[in-house]
């Protein structure tokens, strides 16, 4: 029987297919850990290990008391 994916993947997941979709452009700040908490009925905890997941991936950027954006990709820096 297949286990269930652990809500911070879920929700990571989502974030891309978002990313993917154009509804985070590249360079746009995403939503604050609470509200992406409420949005997903989860904790800031899991939000938190869902971005963090991304960022030390390059996905996205997070800037201290700023906020957390998605990365540009190399085509579009150039």
């Amino acid at each position: 029987m297949p286990y269930a994916q652990p809500l911070w993947r879920q929700i990571r997941d989502d974030l891309r297919a978002k990313i993917r979709a154009g509804i985070y452009p590249p360079g746009s700040k995403l939503p604050s850990a609470r509200l992406l908490a409420e949005e997903y009925d989860t904790s800031h905890v899991t939000v938190r290990r869902a971005l963090d997941s991304m960022i030390e991936l390059g996905e996205l950027v997070g800037r201290m008391g700023i906020g957390v954006f998605v990365a540009e990709t190399t085509e579009q820096r150039s």
